[in-house]
């Protein structure tokens, strides 16, 4: 496979990743993701954000989110996030420390 190839076939795994969450399933809870698989909507804005860095492109923390939510995370957050047992929140934590780091 040529490597424009390889980059189109991944940008558009890419696109259905995002589709998934922003649209398919939205009663995934960004605090199940972390806890199961190490990264969330937040994470993958994060990522989003970083790559634009990396092209020069200035992008605020809540844009790279917003490309993830589809709207802003507070819009995200009144529609579609439920509340968290105190044992999701303790695993959060632990999940969070071990995959991103130190809150900021």
């Amino acid at each position: 496979m040529d490597p424009q190839t390889q980059i189109e076939l991944e940008a558009a795994a890419f696109r259905r990743l995002r589709k998934h969450l922003m649209e398919d399933r939205t009663d995934v809870q960004n605090i199940d993701m972390m806890n199961l698989t190490g990264f969330c909507r937040n994470c993958l804005g994060r990522w989003y954000q970083e790559a634009a860095a990396e092209k020069g492109i200035e992008m605020t923390k809540d844009e790279g989110r917003e490309a993830f939510y589809g709207m802003t995370m507070d819009a995200w957050k009144a529609n579609y996030q439920t509340d968290a047992s105190d044992a999701k929140k303790a695993a959060f934590e632990t999940a969070f420390e071990e995959n991103v780091g130190t809150k900021d």
